[in-house]
């Protein structure tokens, strides 16, 4: 499902958030809450709703809890002083009050274009990205990277 608001759109199915067809990067977990405040924007949402759905019921503190919900802002262009996406109600829950359309998403091959699978095993490492922020660290995504595809090439069925 396709979630379109302001100049946003929620892919479900892709699990991405894009911006004017830019993807914007969202954690994991945040994407989990979006997703969960978007599919049940006609009613209020409790901390206990969120717990059970984007926690799976493990203990949350309050300051985890609205560290997602103020990244969740910040990825739809949002804060706790404007409030126009999602809303808090006070010592109630949260509402994803901002006007919408959805539609179904189309993932869908090319016609005509077929593809083969192999006859093993396959797999492609790709590069990680430096998220520490600082410099120079960028030789120890690369070693990983490299750590790892030098482990799977002594797998001979890959």
């Amino acid at each position: 499902m396709r979630y379109l608001f302001d100049e946003l759109c929620l892919d479900t199915s892709r699990r991405e958030l894009r911006r004017r067809g830019e993807p914007v990067h969202v954690e994991p977990q945040v994407f989990d809450l979006l997703e969960f405040l978007v599919s049940n924007r006609d009613r209020l949402v409790t901390r206990d709703d969120l717990i059970a759905s984007v926690w799976d019921g493990r203990i949350v503190s309050e300051s985890a809890l609205a560290s997602r919900i103020n990244a969740a802002r910040a990825a739809v262009g949002d804060d706790g002083e404007r409030q126009r996406v999602i809303k808090t109600i006070p010592r109630k829950g949260f509402r994803f009050i901002a006007e919408m359309s959805e539609e179904a998403s189309s993932v869908r091959e090319p016609p005509g274009i077929s593809i083969a699978l192999p006859d093993k095993p396959s797999i492609a490492v790709l590069p990680f990205a430096d998220l520490s922020g600082e410099p120079g660290q960028g030789y120890l995504v690369d070693g990983i990277v490299e750590w790892i595809i030098t482990g799977l090439c002594r797998i001979r069925s890959l």
